[in-house]
């Protein structure tokens, strides 16, 4: 083998106690949190921009009718 070829071997993560590894989860769900939280503001966002657009398009189509 050459030596490109060895992979390197990750070291064990140290095992947490039951409330490290709570405060550990809770952490990630917090982030988890905060990223549906935006992506939701982002959605609602976007869903008023495009209505906005549809209504803006049909005051047009209206004022070229008559």
């Amino acid at each position: 083998m050459r030596f490109y070829e060895f992979q390197t071997i990750k070291p064990i993560k140290s095992l947490t106690t039951p409330s490290q590894a709570r405060i550990n989860a809770l952490k990630q769900q917090q982030t988890k949190a905060k990223t549906a939280l935006s992506a939701e503001r982002e959605r609602q966002q976007q869903a008023k921009a495009t209505e906005r657009v549809q209504k803006a398009q049909q005051a047009l189509t209206k004022a070229r009718l008559p």
